[in-house]
C-alpha cells in the first residue's frame, strides 16, 4: 500500500518562499507520476502540478506558471514542490497524489493515493 506524507507547509509573507515535500513508500515510486493539488477553505480541490515518473515532463496550472517548479528524487522516493512569490491567493492545503501509469494527469479522480495534507498560509 503506497503512503504518502507531506511537509514543509507554514505561515509566510507575500513574496515569500516555501518548499513542500512529499515523501513516498509502500510501492515502486518510479512507477508513478506525482502531482500537487491545494485546497482553499469552502472551495474544491485543484491541481497545481505534477511531473511524470521520469521526471522528463512537467505540467503546471496557469495561476502557478513561472513561480512553483515541481520536482523528484527517485532515490530518497520523494517528490518536491518549490514556490517562491508566494500570493495571498496560494493560501490552502496542499497535498500530494500518487498516479500508476506512464502518462500524468491533472484531474483529482485519476490520482489513487493522496497524503493528509500540508497548510500553506500567505500573509498580505
Amino acid at each position: 500500500q503506497v503512503h504518502l506524507v507531506e511537509s514543509g507547509g507554514g505561515l509566510v509573507q507575500a513574496g515569500g518562499s516555501l518548499r513542500l515535500s512529499c515523501t513516498f513508500s509502500g510501492g515502486a515510486f518510479s512507477m508513478y507520476a506525482m502531482g500537487w493539488f491545494r485546497q482553499a477553505p469552502g472551495k474544491e480541490r485543484e491541481f497545481v502540478a505534477v511531473i511524470n515518473w521520469s521526471g522528463g515532463i512537467r505540467d503546471y496550472a496557469d495561476s502557478v506558471k513561472g513561480r512553483f517548479t515541481i520536482s523528484r528524487d527517485s532515490a530518497v522516493k520523494a517528490a518536491y514542490l518549490q514556490m517562491n512569490s508566494l500570493k495571498p491567493e496560494d493560501t490552502a492545503v496542499y497535498y500530494c497524489g500518487a498516479e500508476e501509469g506512464l502518462t500524468i494527469s491533472t484531474s483529482v479522480s485519476r490520482y489513487e493515493y493522496w497524503g493528509q495534507g500540508t497548510q500553506v498560509t500567505v500573509s498580505s
